[in-house]
C-alpha cells in the first residue's frame, strides 16, 4: 500500500504513469472501451462510470473512499470537469469546485466573474435569435464571434459582419442543436496561451505559447515559447493569477488563452486542467518543468511548487499534417523525415490524441504518422480532426523548433482523392 490514494477521472493516461513509483495508488474511472487497458499497470484498480456524470462517478467512488479515504479526486479532461467537482464538494477534498470548473466551462459566467473583478473587459451578450445576434453586431460597431456559451475545441465559431450573417450563424447553431449562445466582440490579435500551476491558492505561469491555426480557427501548430507573448509577458503573467483568482481556483494545472489586442491581453478562454495538443511536452521541453508529474505530486506534497517563474531553456513545437480531405491513396516519408518515426497501424483504435508521445521524451525531432492507403482523412472543422498524424520538435528557441517541425512535415507526403 503507498502512502498517497488519488482518483483520476477520465482523461489520458500520462500523469498516471510512474505513479506507483511515487508511492501513489490511482484509482482511474472511466467509461469502458474508451482508455487503453495497458494503462492498468498504473492503477490500483480501474472502475467504470460515464465521467459526465457527477453523481455516478460519486458513486463508484464513495464507497472506495469510504475504505480507504482519497487525498484528492481529478481530472485532466474537459468533459469531466463538473462532473470531478461535483464528486470533490461531495467528499469535502481541496481542488477544483463545482462551481470553479462551471465558471471556467460557462464563458458567460467567466466574462461575469472578469467584469466583476474589473479584469479583461470584453463585451458580450446572451443571444437568443439571429435578431438578438444583429442587434449586438450593430451595438458594438464592428465584427462581433458568436459560439457556444459552453464550446470546447474550435466547434461552431461564427464571426458576424451583417445581418445576413447573423442569420446563417444562427442556423447553423441551431442545426448543431446548440442552445446556449454567447456573443462576443471580436478579440484582433495573435493567440496565445499560459500555462499555469496552482498550490494553496498561489499561482505559477509557467510555459507561454502561441498557436498558427485556418480560417476555421482550428490550431494546427503550437509552439514555445511564444515570440508573441514576450512583450506582453509581464502583464500576462499579472493577470492569468488575477483570472485565476476570479474563478476561484485554488490548486492544480490550469491553461489559460488570451488575445494580444491593441488594447492589450485579453482573456479568450481558461480551463482547470492540463493543455491538449502536447502542450505539457512542449512546456517540459522548453521550460524543464514537468507538468505531467506535477499533477500528482505538487497537490500532494511530493514536490513543491516553485517560488518564481522559469526562463526558457529552449524551445519545441507541434505541428500537425494536414493533407487534403478525402481517401488517401498513399504515403510517402523520406528516410530523414524526423529522428524516429512511427505509424498508427491502420484500422487501430487509439485511445489519445497524440499517440506515442510519451515515448519521444528523449528524441528531439519525431513523427507519427496516423493515416495508411484507405483511410480517410476528415476536413479541418475542429482540433479533434487533427487526425493525420503530426511532428514535434525540439530547439534552441522557438524559431528553430518551427522550422524542424515544418522540414519534418515537408518530408511526408500524402496523397488523397
Amino acid at each position: 500500500m503507498n502512502t498517497y490514494r488519488v482518483a483520476v477521472v477520465g482523461g489520458r493516461p500520462a500523469p498516471i504513469a510512474g505513479a506507483k513509483q511515487l508511492g501513489i495508488d490511482v484509482v482511474l474511472v472511466h467509461e469502458e472501451g474508451s482508455y487503453d487497458p495497458a494503462i492498468a499497470e498504473h492503477c490500483e484498480r480501474i472502475v467504470h462510470a460515464p465521467i459526465a456524470d457527477g453523481q455516478a462517478v460519486l458513486d463508484v467512488l464513495k464507497p472506495l473512499h469510504d475504505e480507504r479515504p482519497f487525498d484528492r479526486v481529478l481530472t485532466t479532461t474537459e468533459p469531466a470537469a463538473e462532473s470531478t467537482g461535483f464528486v470533490v464538494d461531495a467528499l469535502g477534498l481541496p481542488g477544483v469546485t463545482e462551481a470553479t470548473a462551471r465558471a471556467l466551462k460557462d464563458k458567460a459566467l467567466t466574462r461575469e466573474l472578469l467584469d466583476k473583478h474589473g479584469l479583461s473587459p470584453v463585451r458580450y451578450r446572451m443571444v437568443g435569435s439571429a435578431a438578438e445576434i444583429a442587434a449586438f453586431r450593430a451595438e458594438v460597431g464592428e465584427r462581433i464571434i458568436v459560439k457556444p456559451v459552453d464550446g470546447v475545441a474550435s466547434l461552431h465559431i461564427h464571426p458576424v459582419d451583417t445581418p445576413e450573417d447573423a442569420e446563417r450563424a444562427w442556423q447553423a447553431l441551431r442545426a448543431a442543436d446548440i442552445t446556449g449562445i454567447i456573443a462576443e466582440e471580436y478579440l484582433d490579435g495573435p493567440v496565445v496561451s499560459v500555462d499555469s500551476f496552482s498550490h494553496d491558492g498561489r499561482h505559477l505561469p509557467i510555459g507561454y505559447s502561441e498557436y498558427r491555426m485556418n480560417d476555421r480557427y482550428v490550431e494546427w501548430e503550437v509552439s514555445t515559447p511564444s515570440r508573441y507573448a514576450r512583450p506582453w509577458l509581464a502583464e500576462l503573467r499579472e493577470l492569468t493569477p488575477k483570472l485565476l483568482d476570479a474563478v476561484g481556483l485554488t490548486e492544480g494545472p490550469s491553461h489559460s488563452e488570451f488575445v494580444l489586442t491593441k488594447n492589450g491581453p485579453r482573456v479568450l478562454e481558461s480551463h482547470a486542467r492540463l493543455a491538449g495538443s502536447g502542450a505539457p511536452e512542449l512546456v517540459r521541453r522548453a521550460f524543464g518543468l514537468d507538468l505531467n508529474r506535477m499533477f500528482l505530486t505538487v497537490p500532494l506534497g511530493i514536490d513543491e511548487l516553485p517560488a518564481t517563474s522559469p526562463e526558457p531553456i529552449g524551445g519545441a513545437a507541434v505541428r500537425f499534417f494536414t493533407p487534403e480531405p478525402g481517401t488517401v491513396t498513399a504515403v510517402e516519408v523520406a528516410e530523414d523525415a524526423a529522428d524516429e518515426v512511427r505509424y498508427v497501424p491502420a484500422g487501430e483504435v487509439l485511445y489519445v490524441f497524440l499517440p506515442y508521445l510519451d515515448e519521444f521524451r528523449d528524441t528531439e525531432v519525431a513523427a507519427v504518422i496516423g493515416k495508411a492507403a484507405g483511410e480517410k482523412v476528415p476536413p479541418l472543422l475542429t482540433v479533434a480532426d487533427c487526425v493525420s498524424g503530426y511532428a514535434i520538435a525540439s530547439g534552441r528557441d522557438a524559431d528553430d523548433a518551427v522550422a524542424r517541425a515544418e522540414a519534418v512535415n515537408a518530408k511526408i507526403r500524402f496523397e488523397t482523392r
